[in-house]
């Protein structure tokens, strides 16, 4: 049994057999380039649920924001979680639909941190959940620092603010059970390991810096570029290793692996997938440094979804090759 050494107890992270994760929100749609051979792409996947004609209705969208839809394989049972949900209720269930996801086998939902473009579609993926599964809890992890008012700052002094995070109240009227905590948590009956707080220990990963927040209406905007509620989630699949889902990497994806190597010193980090949120002109000058320090977690697969950005990407593939770097994209299913 792997045990995380993160004062969470006698509770331990259990292997799985196999891993598969579709992604149902993208940025990107990319239907054509070739993959690996552990990778479907989004017509595969759309054939699979069913599809035998292409049309724009037949065809996922993409959409500024990521979900994806973990399937754990143990013991002849699958198990089903969902990491995010997109930045609103009809990219995700066109989505979903199109990709044939029951929704009914979903047991839990995790909310990587409070931004829109992660969080807008979860009340609608509750309902989807609770319409075709009214039985048994549903719980829904949740960081308390999730639902403070949040902005971006522009280069005029303006504060853009960002549309509210759903409320546990109306995660809870939509049918989850909310659980609101900063200390990691072990969904799926410790088959996932959702983290706490992200230690900051790089010296460039400075989160994003025009990110601001307040904490009412009658208060001031404040600067909160680390955005502390952000959790990564990992499984462990047997015989390959740790398999990192950090949606954003708000906390800078060389913590984030950081921190789960620290968590489980005895289990190989074998791939990182997510947003790395390496684009932006406050963000990209770090491209070079986060580049040469993700060397050192030998990771057999990287997948930059999302945030990641177009120079961040071609900066990964030109260090570590196509055998190790599988963009995602809407549609796609990794098996690992």
């Amino acid at each position: 049994m792997t045990r995380p050494t993160d004062g969470n107890g006698a509770a331990s992270l259990r292997p799985v057999e196999r891993l598969e994760a579709l992604i149902l929100v993208d940025n990107v749609h990319d239907a054509l380039s070739s993959n690996p051979e552990h990778v479907r792409n989004e017509t595969q996947c759309l054939m699979a649920a069913g599809m035998r004609e292409v049309s724009g209705e037949a065809i996922c969208c993409a959409h500024w924001g990521w979900s994806v839809l973990l399937t754990l394989h143990v013991n002849g049972a699958r198990r089903t979680l969902l990491l995010d949900a997109g930045p609103e209720a009809y990219s995700i269930e066109r989505n979903a639909e199109r990709l044939g996801v029951d929704y009914g086998a979903v047991e839990a939902l995790v909310l990587s941190h409070g931004h829109l473009d992660h969080s807008g579609g979860l009340v609608r993926a509750v309902e989807l959940v609770r319409a075709a599964r009214t039985d048994g809890a549903l719980p829904c992890y949740l960081h308390p620092g999730m639902f403070r008012k949040r902005g971006m700052k522009l280069p005029t002094g303006q504060v853009l603010p960002l549309a509210d995070v759903c409320t546990p109240e109306e995660l809870r009227q939509a049918g989850a059970d909310p659980v609101v905590t900063d200390e990691p948590q072990l969904p799926l009956d410790g088959l996932c390991w959702v983290s706490g707080e992200i230690p900051r220990v790089t010296p460039y990963e400075k989160g994003l810096p025009p990110h601001v927040r307040r904490n009412d209406a009658d208060s001031d905007w404040e600067p909160d570029p680390l955005i502390m509620d952000e959790r990564f989630l990992a499984v462990h699949v047997q015989d390959k290793g740790l398999i990192v889902f950090s949606s954003c990497s708000h906390a800078g994806i060389v913590n984030v692996l950081t921190e789960a190597r620290r968590a489980f010193p005895d289990v190989p980090l074998h791939a990182a997938m997510g947003g790395l949120h390496l684009s932006g002109a406050a963000i990209e000058p770090i491209i070079p440094d986060t580049v040469r320090d993700l060397a050192q977690f030998d990771l057999r697969w990287i997948v930059p979804c999302h945030c990641t950005g177009w120079r961040a990407v071609t900066a990964l593939a030109n260090a570590f090759g196509e055998e190790r770097i599988a963009p995602g994209a809407v549609g796609k299913e990794f098996t690992f």
